[in-house]
């Protein structure tokens, strides 16, 4: 099949998601046409199944803010005109699903089909799609979709309550390249971390207020005393300042260290111990089930789809959001047991491989299947 894919190209997990799923559909013999504004950061492979197109966004002094939605638009119409696509699978609603819609019409006076599958992701619906000046324009554009699709139970179920849609919400899972994360660890990169034989602890995400990433310092300074340990805070946003100030405020900044944005993360979450997500929401979580190919629990809050990913006293623990005390208590747990340590990790990685790469990807074929124009689709 020809698929065009419309996503954000950045490191936040629904531009993840689309990047990885089109290197995986071209791998298996689709032609994948990558179109938004600049290249996508996990788009770091050269496969000749792979297009990408730029869409350029022309400045006039009219206009105080360039009308990206229009170009979108247009750079569709051109691509799929062009390279004759089959479908279009845009991820992320605003302003994906409407730039769709409209191409689709545009092409539609012209004679000339074109379906779109438009995923859901999280904040598209969470947070900017509440907001009223979005909100008709969001839920207009989705019920028009050919297919919908969420990434979570819990998404799903958001997007019921928040919106008037009229349609099914297929759930397919995020999923993770396994193979990738279950990697051996470099002993002496550990060792740079921790000299001393320290435990690590991880978090990454976007740095935004939503992920409390302060949290993820109280708990450090909390546990120290009890467990020598090493933070790595991976990403970058507008709450590392404060989580910054607050490491020296509590004296443990001589303990976290942060790496900023980081495309190699299997190469830190190989050598690191648990993982801490203390989101006040996460649709899926998408960090936490990388950490887990890699062999790491998950200490998380119960937060949105979080209870799908990680199975409490299983893989992980899941407390309530804002519950420090309770986070630290169990980082303490694990890193005090090296035995316990250790047959978490392996049930996190069980429950990793459920959410395989290799076993999500048919379920997006299948879906695509119902929009072919001709037979065999793939």
């Amino acid at each position: 099949m020809r698929i065009g894919i419309v996503c954000y190209p950045t490191f936040g997990g629904s531009g993840v998601l689309a990047t990885e799923l089109g290197k995986a559909l071209a791998d298996k013999g689709h032609s994948v046409h990558f179109i938004t504004y600049q290249q996508p950061v996990r788009l770091n492979v050269f496969n000749t199944n792979i297009y990408y197109h730029e869409v350029r966004v022309p400045t006039y002094p009219l206009f105080d803010y360039p009308p990206y939605e229009v170009a979108l638009a247009s750079t569709m119409v051109d691509v799929i005109r062009n390279h004759d696509l089959d479908l279009l699978h845009v991820h992320y609603a605003i302003p994906h699903a409407s730039a769709a819609y409209m191409a689709k019409q545009i092409l539609a006076k012209q004679g000339r089909e074109i379906p779109f599958i438009t995923t859901l992701h999280g904040t598209d619906i969470t947070l900017v799609g509440r907001d009223k000046t979005y909100e008709p324009v969001v839920t207009f554009s989705i019920n028009e979709s050919d297919a919908i699709t969420a990434v979570s139970d819990n998404l799903k179920e958001e997007t019921y309550r928040s919106f008037q849609i009229t349609k099914d919400i297929d759930v397919i899972h995020n999923f993770v390249d396994v193979k990738r994360f279950n990697k051996k660890p470099i002993d002496a990169f550990r060792k740079v971390i921790a000299p001393n034989d320290e435990k690590i602890l991880v978090h990454a995400s976007n740095f935004r207020k939503i992920k409390r990433v302060q949290d993820v310092i109280k708990i450090l300074a909390s546990a120290i005393d009890k467990v020598p340990a090493k933070l790595l805070m991976v990403g970058d946003g507008p709450e590392r300042p404060m989580a910054e100030e607050l490491a020296r405020e509590l004296g443990v900044d001589e303990h976290v260290r942060f790496l900023g944005k980081q495309e190699q993360m299997e190469e830190i979450m190989a050598v690191s111990d648990v993982f801490i997500l203390p989101s006040e929401y996460e649709s899926f979580g998408l960090a936490a089930l990388e950490a887990m190919a890699a062999r790491m629990p998950v200490i998380s809050s119960n937060a949105g789809g979080l209870p799908e990913v990680n199975i409490e006293g299983v893989t992980g623990y899941l407390t309530k959001v804002g519950d420090v005390a309770a986070m630290s208590e169990k980082v303490v747990e694990l890193l005090t047991n090296e035995d316990k340590l250790n047959i978490f990790k392996e049930q996190a990685y069980e429950q990793a491989c459920r959410f395989d790469i290799h076993n999500i990807i048919p379920k997006y074929e299948k879906l695509y299947s119902r929009f072919c124009r001709m037979e065999p689709c793939f």
